[in-house]
């Protein structure tokens, strides 16, 4: 019978989640201008084509061209000293914290699940929930490019017994659950307050959280969800970084904290 030690299972994902890692990157800058080129014309996507092969990574300052030398994750960054090669400009740290975050994520999921299905699963659910964040955070856009295919993952996985403890019904009501509640809060706060508290793509995330990890995990995600984005959000106005959406200040971004809610719950829930 093939055997894999946990130290091998551990090494393997790692090498695989530093390279999802480096294509989190591409996700998280490409798809929210793939998203907004869609409202622009044609003649400028024809002008401007943008997939997430094509075209090939430059720099933004210079245009240099980056060669397969230099795009090594996090190895690349530290031998050109955090800059381009071509102009010197700085490159953005976190390039390298996406790999390595996305790397402990999948070396989180071997050590815990081995070198299963499991693990390959957890580990592509955490890398979505990283992407999602990150996009969120930047743009406040929760595509449906990954919320939707990911809640389906979630529901077929469940039926094929791959997500521990979490049986196809526990995970079809997370989804149905997660969804409705956040509508309900988003349509209750539009009421009283006149104003848009969230996104719909918050429900999309929130249902796909509750399709991995089942219905009893909704209620512990939200709360730390709400309490650490309370938290960031006073800190954010102490300190005088609020943002504006559609001339509204104040806003923070919900997603980011529901996908740390997730990931919290998924940690520390050891029946999954």
């Amino acid at each position: 019978m093939f055997y894999v030690t946990p130290a091998f299972a551990m090494t393997a994902f790692a090498l695989f989640g530093v390279c999802i890692g480096s294509f989190l990157n591409v996700v998280i800058h490409r798809l929210p201008k793939m998203l907004e080129a869609q409202f622009d014309s044609a003649e400028e996507q024809v002008a401007l084509p943008l997939t997430l092969s094509k075209p090939a990574s430059r720099c933004s300052h210079c245009g240099h061209l980056i060669r397969w030398f230099e795009n090594i994750p996090v190895l690349s960054y530290l031998f050109l000293r955090g800059k381009c090669a071509a102009c010197q400009a700085p490159i953005g740290v976190r390039y390298p914290l996406i790999e390595l975050a996305c790397t402990l994520v999948f070396v989180y999921c071997a050590w815990r699940w081995h070198f299963t299905w499991t693990a390959a699963a957890y580990s592509l659910f955490g890398a979505a929930l990283l992407t999602l964040a990150a996009i969120d955070w930047d743009t406040t856009y929760l595509p449906d490019d990954i919320t939707v295919p990911l809640t389906w993952a979630g529901l077929a996985l469940a039926g094929l017994g791959l997500l521990p403890s979490v049986t196809l019904q526990q995970s079809l009501a997370g989804a149905c659950f997660g969804y409705v509640s956040l509508w309900l809060v988003y349509w209750a706060f539009k009421l009283i307050t006149g104003r848009e508290g969230m996104g719909y793509g918050d429900f999309k995330l929130y249902a796909a959280i509750g399709a991995w990890l089942g219905w009893q995990a909704l209620i512990p995600t939200v709360l730390v969800a709400a309490s650490l984005g309370a938290v960031i959000g006073l800190a954010m106005k102490h300190t005088k970084q609020e943002r504006q959406i559609d001339g509204v200040s104040g806003y923070v971004p919900f997603g980011p904290f529901l996908a740390f809610g997730a990931a919290l719950e998924l940690v520390t829930s050891w029946q999954l």
